[in-house]
Formats: C-alpha cells, structure tokens, sequence
C-alpha cells in the first residue's frame, strides 16, 4: 500500500512561484527531491506516449504471440496476467486490476527495466492512475499520477515531485521473460490484446540497434564500469539499502539453476531458467520476490554501491 494517503491539493494560483512556471512539460518542479538538471526530456509531450488503462486480456489460446516474444508475467490476487513487451515499448505503463487490487505495469525501454506497483490507496478506496510525462531521470522513466500530476521514478518507485513527492510505492514481483517459459508456469494466463489503435506500431521497434550499441541516449549520474556491455541484463535486487547485481552473463556461465543468497540478513534463492534466459527471486518459502531485471548501466545508476555476483570459478 502507499505509505501517505493521497491528498487532493488545489494550488491557488497567487501561490505559484517564478521557479514552478519554469516546469519542464508543464510539470510544476518546485519542490522536487532531485535537482532539476538530471530531470531531462526524453522528446515526447506528456501524454505523448500513450498509457493504457483496463487493457482487453484474452485467453493464452486467443493470442499470437510468438513462443519466444519476451514480456512481463505478475500474479495478482492468484491470477496471472501476461504483457507483451512489444505493446509495453510502445505504451510504457499499463494500469489495471484484478479485483479490487489495482496496479501499474511499468516498462523503460532505455533501461530495459519492468516493475510493477501497487496503486491502491491506503485506507482510502481511492487509487493512483499513471500516465507517461515524457520526462526522464537517470535515463529512466519518469511517470506521473493523473490524481495530482506527481512525477515518479520508475526505478526507485518514488514521487520525486508535486503533491506526492517522498511516497513510496510498493512493488508487485514481476518475471521478465518468454512467452513459452510463463505459459509453461501458469498455464491458465490470461494476455493483454493489444489496442487496434496502435496494431502498426507494435510491429516495429522504437529503438533499433539500442540495445546491442554501448552508447547511452542520454546521460546518468554515476557511470556503471565497463566490466560488462552497459546493456547487459542483470537482475537486482534490494533490501534496507544494500543491493545485489546479478548479470545474466555470469548466470549463465555458472551454469547452476539456483543460487542460494543472503543479502542484509535475508536468505532467498536467485533462480536460473537457461532455455529462456530468465532469473528471478525467490524467498525461503519458495513465494516470489519482488526484483528488477534492467540494464546494468541503469541498476548502477540508482545503486552504484550495488554488489555484482561472479559465476565461481569451475577449473
């Protein structure tokens, strides 16, 4: 749940100051808790990259996607849903729900980073509806509320300004993987359709060639070392402040199907699914973890402090 209700704020307008007129995409940034020189436009308008909210989910039977054709796969309220990678580069948030749990299906294509937020409103019967503002921190998605026009990190889960700023969302564990590999699990899926609207651009890629070229589009704070291709899939996880890397390259060169951890007093196993080169976390009772698989540049970015995991030695 979110860790403040939300507040429904008016601002009267005598009480806007010079440095909220200078919003970047009409965004008022004067409080927020990142300097405004690392808030960068990413190029489209807010509102630019259209968020979808109730999407059509059809049976795993209904869909065409390919076996291989990576996407995000959550469980909520014990049904599981899938969203095809292909719609979420050209929407980049989902809203929805299962029931009376709402949520927010986030995706950065820049950071290659899929995490998925809670959005109900702590004692409130209110919940939070997500749009894209076209802005960007640490290359990053920043998206907003459409309650009170906050921005949010998409990696930190956190309101970084307006009305909201200082929240927490709390996060949904989510496994970026294959189509094949998340209908082998949960056979009774249900796959977001795509909306006709948008049927050509799901077709084609918004960044060819990104993710294979060392070159970042835009700038971060701290700069990950070259120890690895900057693009190179990691899974992280966290916990009280410390974090842990996990790089698919050392996963796979390990060779092991599971990795027992312990990380800030917790004990979890990492697993490894070699055919779909998917990992993810999960704890001492074999429930799933919440864990980000993004970028290594973009996990160092927000945790340059992180410890990176290395596949032992086996000579």
């Amino acid at each position: 749940m979110i860790r403040k209700c939300l507040q429904l704020v008016v601002v009267a307008s005598l009480g806007i100051s010079s440095i909220a007129l200078q919003a970047k995409n009409g965004f008022d940034l004067s409080n927020a808790s990142i300097p405004l020189r690392e808030i960068k436009r990413g190029g489209p308008a807010k509102d630019g990259i259209v968020a979808l909210t109730n999407p059509a989910m059809i049976e795993a039977t209904e869909t065409s996607i390919l076996p291989s054709a990576p996407l995000l796969g959550v469980v909520v309220n014990g049904q599981a849903r899938a969203y095809p990678v292909a719609y979420l580069n050209i929407h980049e948030v989902i809203n929805d729900a299962v029931g009376a749990q709402h949520y927010a299906v986030t995706f950065c294509p820049l950071c290659g980073s899929g995490l998925v937020f809670a959005t109900n409103v702590a004692d409130s019967g209110q919940h939070l509806n997500f749009g894209v503002s076209g802005l960007l921190y640490n290359s990053d998605l920043l998206m907003y509320d459409r309650n009170t026009d906050s921005l949010w990190s998409q990696l930190e889960g956190t309101a970084v300004s307006g009305p909201l700023v200082g929240t927490v969302l709390a996060t949904l564990p989510v496994v970026h993987t294959t189509w094949a590999h998340w209908q082998q699990r949960h056979p009774d899926t249900l796959v977001m359709a795509g909306d006709k609207r948008f049927r050509r651009l799901y077709r084609s890629d918004p960044y060819p060639g990104y993710t294979s070229n060392r070159r970042l589009l835009f700038a971060v704070k701290h700069k990950a070392p070259g120890t690895y291709h900057p693009k190179e899939p990691v899974l992280g996880i966290q916990f009280d402040g410390q974090a842990q890397a996990y790089p698919f390259v050392e996963l796979r060169r390990a060779g092991l199907a599971e990795h027992a951890v312990t990380l800030a007093g917790r004990s979890f196993t990492v697993r490894w699914d070699a055919d779909s080169e998917t990992a993810w976390a999960e704890d001492a009772q074999g429930n799933p973890m919440t864990a980000t698989r993004a970028f290594w540049f973009a996990w160092y970015a927000f945790h340059p402090d992180t410890h990176v995991y290395s596949a032992p030695d086996r000579n």
